[in-house]
């Protein structure tokens, strides 16, 4: 597939200008500039580059707010609450995690809750957040409806993603990001465009019966059967029931429904790792658990090394962009007045 390239800095720049010529205030068209930016880094394109067309008809559509309108309400020492004003879910779950690692340095743990947000892109993004912060953290968010419990027909969980991170001394810090669900809804459609069949345990139709075909999907099936649904109803009863935010039905679809706010939540927890021991004495030991998991065979990788080695070199070489998602971009651009950087082919 054809690409062109851009740096890295003039793709954040660029994006900035293009939400702010789109009504959003300046802090938070940076928070999603620079949290697509970096999804495009780290191989993560489907929360980046191809996200920028349905997040502006979201905002014209008048269903995502463009104010910076984040507020946050104290639940106690270690406990905030972050309304999300319906802006973008980047933005509010940036300053929830800002908030919690504030909260982590004063009493030791620091735990934030948001509503009234939007679709928040990778929750790997946010773990890094806090490891540069010298914290453990983990992160939960709940999305539409598109995976079936256990044993059932119909959605009614989100993929509902539950990420951990823990930081290392050398800067590639520890990022374990994963869907609730058997594959991710981008993955399933990926891999339908690309003309392969979905394995057994994906997908289910109408029927109940296996979807080899994205075109026939019902419902995405929890991973580990039970144990993925039991996951993905603790990461909704987290991020949607205690934050007071949308629950299954009451998450509006990012793709396809332009009546209503995303109203998505998430739920942020981060641990400071210096109340339990010195930082040092932490890597030090974190760093023998990871040479032994390296030891046990030459295949073995370490959860978040496939994004730290995309981001090392994509930052050196420029990211790739397929030509028919610059040329979206580039047409939204000129409809707001703005010129795009030209891209070496």
């Amino acid at each position: 597939m054809a690409t062109i390239t851009i740096a890295p800095e003039i793709l954040r720049t660029f994006l900035t200008s293009l939400f702010i010529a789109e009504g959003v205030d300046p802090l938070p068209a940076d928070a999603i500039s620079r949290n697509m930016v970096w999804s495009e880094l780290a191989g993560r394109s489907n929360y980046g580059l191809e996200r920028v067309p349905i997040h502006v008809r979201r905002l014209r559509a008048g269903v995502m707010s463009g104010a910076d309108a984040t507020t946050i309400h104290e639940l106690g020492p270690s406990l905030v609450r972050v309304d999300g004003g319906g802006g973008p879910g980047q933005y509010a779950a940036e300053r929830a995690m800002a908030a919690a690692v504030d909260r982590s340095r004063e009493t030791g743990i620091g735990i934030a809750g948001v509503r009234a947000s939007n679709s928040f892109g990778p929750a790997a993004y946010y773990l890094c957040q806090a490891a540069e912060a010298g914290m453990i953290s983990m992160v939960f968010g709940n999305s539409f409806p598109k995976v079936a419990a256990h044993g059932g027909r119909l959605p009614v969980f989100g993929t509902n993603p539950m990420a951990f991170g823990a930081p290392r001394r050398n800067g590639e810090h520890i990022l374990i990001d994963m869907a609730t669900s058997a594959l991710s809804g981008s993955t399933v459609t990926q891999v339908g465009n690309e003309g392969h069949e979905l394995p057994a345990g994906i997908a289910i139709d109408s029927e109940g019966r296996p979807a080899t075909s994205h075109k026939n999907v019902t419902a995405l099936l929890p991973f580990g059967g039970a144990k993925g649904f039991g996951l993905s109803l603790m990461v909704e009863i987290l991020a949607g029931v205690l934050t007071g935010a949308g629950l299954t039905k009451g998450v509006a679809s990012i793709f396809s429904d332009f009546t209503r706010n995303g109203n998505n939540g998430h739920f942020m927890v981060v641990i400071n790792v210096g109340r339990w021991l010195p930082i040092e004495l932490f890597s030090e030991r974190l760093e023998i658990l990871v040479d032994e998991i390296r030891a046990s065979g030459d295949g073995v990788r370490i959860p978040g090394e496939t994004r730290w080695e995309s981001i090392r070199r994509l930052t050196r070489e420029g990211i790739p962009v397929v030509h028919g998602t610059w040329r979206q971009i580039a047409a939204l651009a000129s409809e707001s007045g703005l010129v795009p950087p030209k891209l070496a082919a």
